[in-house]
């Protein structure tokens, strides 16, 4: 058995407990609790055991082609963080984590129909989208021992901002009541934009059904089955469905707050975990994002700062975290006001991590479908 194989395992797993987790909602029986969690911690432990074949891998192909390395050399520059495939999976393996801390912390499991549908879906995504799995020779400029430091941690603050980003939104849907309230009218509008995207960019999908690089997958046929189609009809079609859908979810959000409410996590609760999701997030992004990659783009391109896009919306999301932190410890920020700025934050993340890879030329664009 290799590591793609527990990689498909875990796959499987997390969506088998995403149907258990939301069965549990359903009825509320403590047995089942029980397996939902079982089933989640099965499938990281696959995931686990698969990240460390996949290491070992990796570790083995280094040494064959770089024998004169030193062995601490050779496992820090073998960590399989090197490519988009990689990075989504330990993106997905740390979200996982901070899920399954929390669920033991609070005491709570019906977040977990939340999260492992994000796990599934994102291993899924992989499987199904011709994201290169192949282990191949690191290049040039990522031969450096901050390879590992700077994009674990990283990642693990990536994983901890998505955790307040979900939690925030949640927040908002909890305690906005009237229609015209404007945290009302910015949850709805962005989870409208958010699900006709990826309405659109499944049709994209199934439409052409390529297999490219993403930055060719972008300009070339992102939307063009929808917003950017060369038929008039189709365009104008596309943008009146996404119309309507951001209405549907504006005139019955509240469905979606009795939804909520049955997670049984008290509005307190979810701001609590915003917070302390940032607070935690945030130290290691400045420290592993910011200033070791500062010191690694150094050593590889001769300058601490070049202005290159992944740097400038790293730098922009650092601020939107900060102020988020800034106000609730100077202003005391508590709230709708607070849960707005992380949903914002994880935008910029969003951005930075996919966006600039895939939309922006520079010199972090490394992830590439095959």
């Amino acid at each position: 058995m290799d590591s793609s194989s527990l990689f498909g395992i875990s796959t499987i797993t997390y969506i088998l407990a995403m149907i258990i987790y939301i069965t549990y909602l359903a009825f509320r029986k403590p047995m089942i609790g029980i397996a939902a969690t079982t089933v989640t911690i099965v499938g990281f432990v696959a995931q686990t055991a698969a990240i460390l074949m996949r290491w070992s891998e990796t570790y083995a192909q280094w040494i064959a082609f770089t024998p004169e390395s030193t062995f601490i050399i050779s496992v820090i520059r073998s960590a399989p963080l090197k490519n988009l495939y990689e990075s989504l999976i330990f993106f997905v393996w740390c979200l996982i984590l901070g899920y399954l801390i929390i669920e033991f912390k609070y005491k709570n499991r019906s977040f977990g129909a939340f999260v492992t549908p994000v796990a599934g879906v994102v291993l899924a995504f992989i499987n199904l989208s011709g994201i290169t799995k192949e282990i191949e020779p690191l290049m040039p400029a990522l031969q450096s021992n901050w390879l590992l430091v700077h994009v674990m941690m990283s990642f693990i603050a990536y994983a901890a901002f998505s955790l307040s980003f979900s939690t925030g939104l949640m927040y908002l849907i909890v305690k906005t009541e009237e229609r015209r309230e404007a945290s009302y009218l910015f949850w709805t509008v962005t989870l409208g934009i958010f699900i006709t995207f990826m309405i659109f960019m499944g049709i994209d999908f199934l439409a052409f059904k390529v297999i490219v690089k993403p930055e060719a997958f972008i300009k070339s046929y992102m939307f063009k089955g929808s917003l950017i189609n060369p038929s008039a009809a189709v365009r104008i079609l596309s943008w009146v469905s996404m119309i309507v859908i951001i209405f549907i979810i504006w005139r019955y959000g509240s469905l979606m707050k009795t939804v909520i409410e049955k997670f049984n996590i008290s509005a307190e609760t979810l701001d609590e975990i915003t917070y302390k999701s940032i607070a935690i997030g945030f130290p290691i992004f400045t420290l592993g994002g910011l200033i070791f990659g500062a010191i690694w783009a150094n050593q590889a391109w001769g300058t601490y700062w070049s202005w290159d896009p992944k740097e400038t919306w790293s730098l922009i999301t650092w601020f939107v975290y900060a102020f988020y932190l800034h106000s609730r410890m100077i202003r005391g920020w508590r709230g709708k006001k607070a849960a707005i700025v992380a949903v914002v934050g994880f935008a910029a993340v969003m951005f930075t991590y996919l966006g600039v890879n895939l939309l922006l030329s520079g010199l972090h664009s490394y992830g590439e479908l095959r």
